[in-house]
Order: structure tokens, then sequence, then C-alpha cells
């Protein structure tokens, strides 16, 4: 979404403000140019317009440029290699920053880019651990779930993970993500595995064919899906009986469409979105001054009024109220709640390790009869 630029005199003075950052632009060119701000679309996008882009131009006179994407690094890959970068800034998974940091995709985050905490504190204390890296920089936590119609089960219900594997008790397609992450640990939940045990039991060749075995049981029955929007959809239309999804996308559907969605949070998988910055963009100071103003507490904040995902700053968390336009207490539907049920956090570090040879693996059993 584009915005028209004020040109005030307190986005002049924001500007000076942010120069302290280490993130000076002449006024004038931030007045005329734009910065590419590529995301996962959907409602995610419009939270993100809602809860801080919108505000960002407001302050700084700086247009933003919003595009959609489906996750991973090809497409990055790609513009750098040919030295024709047109994104700027991107929203990646933590295990893809980390790889694209490594293949000398993104640009390195100064920490002192960061607006300290509300005590002064360095920004790095306020940052919940492991939601910062060399290249990328947290904004918000959500977890992978999956979530049904409720009106596909007139009687029982699905309650866990293994019920999503469950073919006899819940018949019906199912949806999942055309991608081995998450789908992997899914598996293993639903056969057994204790989660303290998960990665390391991803980590032997035994673990690797059990995972794969699992999702041979339902693998007829899955409907893959590879957008975020896809899962409320197919659900809402009962074209699936159940799908994995995000659950802020699931909570958006319910409370904004009023769809009869209910998200079952046993096997959840917490994850971390990062914004990065493409390696050579001529735009470096632009993509910096977002970057600063969207790990703002403030604007973390403003995200979790449109969507329910958590901020990554505990002085962010501390801001969470209602949602801005429903009027509903956000806290509760937050993934960093506690809740009965088993959940792990995604493993980034393991992911960006392994996630190649994942891939290839996947593509091969995906291409099996």
């Amino acid at each position: 979404m584009n915005t028209t630029p004020r040109r005030t005199g307190a986005w002049q003075a924001a500007a000076v403000a942010l120069s302290v950052l280490g993130v000076a632009l002449p006024l004038a060119a931030a007045a005329q140019e734009a910065v590419t701000v590529v995301s996962w679309g959907g409602s995610y996008a419009r939270a993100c317009v809602l809860g801080y882009h919108e505000s960002f131009t407001e302050e700084t006179g700086i247009r933003i440029s919003l595009e959609d994407y489906n996750g991973g690094l090809a497409q990055i890959r790609a513009q750098v290699e040919i030295g024709n970068v047109h994104w700027d800034v991107v929203d990646l998974d933590i295990d893809e920053a980390v790889q694209g940091c490594e293949e000398g995709l993104l640009e390195p985050l100064d920490p002192s880019l960061f607006v300290p905490g509300p005590n002064g504190e360095p920004a790095t204390e306020d940052f919940l651990p492991g939601t910062w890296t060399e290249c990328g920089v947290g904004t918000s936590s959500g977890s992978s779930i999956y979530a049904y119609n409720t009106e596909s089960f007139p009687g029982d219900r699905p309650t866990t993970i293994d019920d999503f594997f469950d073919l006899q008790k819940f018949p019906g397609r199912r949806a999942m993500r055309r991608m081995p992450r998450d789908n992997v640990e899914f598996a293993l939940m639903a056969d057994g595995v204790p989660v303290e045990d998960l990665y390391d039991v991803l980590d032997t060749p035994e673990g690797r064919d059990r995972a794969f075995r699992k999702l041979d049981t339902i693998k007829d029955q899955v409907i893959w899906w590879e957008a975020g929007a896809q899962p409320p959809q197919m659900l809402a239309d009962r074209e699936v009986v159940m799908s994995t999804a995000w659950n802020g996308r699931i909570f958006n559907a319910q409370v904004l469409e009023n769809q009869p969605l209910e998200i079952v949070w046993d096997g959840q998988i917490k994850g971390v979105n990062q914004l990065v910055i493409v390696a050579g963009t001529p735009r470096l100071e632009l993509a910096k001054q977002f970057i600063a103003f969207a790990t703002r507490p403030e604007s973390m904040a403003g995200l979790a009024g449109y969507i329910a995902y958590s901020p990554v700053r505990r002085s962010g968390i501390a801001l969470v109220s209602t949602h801005k336009e429903v009027g509903i207490e956000m806290g509760p539907h937050m993934p960093t709640n506690d809740r009965p049920g088993r959940s792990i956090p995604r493993n980034h570090a393991w992911w960006s390790d392994h996630k190649d040879e994942f891939l290839e693996r996947f593509s091969a059993w995906l291409a099996r009869p």
C-alpha cells in the first residue's frame, strides 16, 4: 500500500531525531523516495499497514511500496547475484535470515539502529532472547497451529495434534503448507515423540524416516497451500475439514469475518519473523529508517492491535491492549500465552543448517505417487 507523504515540521523533526540513531537522510530525498517492503500479504500485511506503516509515512514522509511473497531466499538471491536489487526490506523467518546473512545476501544490522528501551537500557536487552541476529531483527512472534471449521464436526471435535493425523476418527481432506518445516515437527509430535527430544530425533536418519512415514499416512488426503491467506479461506469454504495455518490468520478470520473456525493449540510451533535489508539496495538509508521505526515498541504493539502476533520487545508486550477495530482484549489471543498441551519453539538454527536437504527430500516425497 502506498500512502501520500506529508511534508510537515513534525516529520522533519522526527527525521532529525532519527539521525541520532545513525540513519540520517536528506529531507528532500526522503520526501521524494519510497522504500519497498516485501511481506506475507493478506491480513498480516493489512495489520502492518494499519499498525505502523501509515504512521511511518506520516512521521517521515517516506512512502512505502508494499509487495507480497510466499517466503524464501530465491528472489533475494537472484536480485543480489545479478546486481539489480529492487527489494529493500523483507520479512523473513529467522532461519532464512541466518542463511541469507551467511550467504552475503543481507546487510548486517548495527544494534545502535534500534530505539533504546523505556528506561534507557540498550534495545538488545529489551528484545526477547534469540529474536535478533546479525542481519535480522524480530518484530513479531506467531505460531504454526492447525484449525478446523466447527461446522465440519457436529459431534466430536479435534483437540490434539494427533487428531490431525487420525483419518478414521476425523475423516476428510486436510491442508498443509508445501514445505517440510513444521510439517515434520507436527508429524513426530503426533507419532509420540516428546517435544524435548524432537530435534534430536530429527537429527537422525531414523527420525527423519519416521517423520515422513507419519506424513505418508495422510498424504493422499492433503491439499498443499503456499500463501498464508489460503488456509482460512479453504476452511471457510469447507474445501478441507482442517488445516495447518498461522494463528494470526485464523484469528482474523474469526473476529473480522465471523468464520466458525477453531484453533487447536496442542502441538503449536512458535516462531519469530525478522526484518532484513537486502544487500546492495541503493536505498540503504531509507531501509534503515524503516527498520528503526518498525522495531519501536509502539510499532510492535500497533501491529498487535490488528492481528494476534505478539511483540518481541518486553516493553512492546506491555503496550498490547485491545483490537483497534472490534475492541476485544488481544492478550488472551497471543501465541505467547501459556496454554495446556504441547508446544515447541521452532529451532531456527537447526533449520538454517538443514533446510536445503529437507527441501530436496520433501520435493522428492511429494513427487512420489
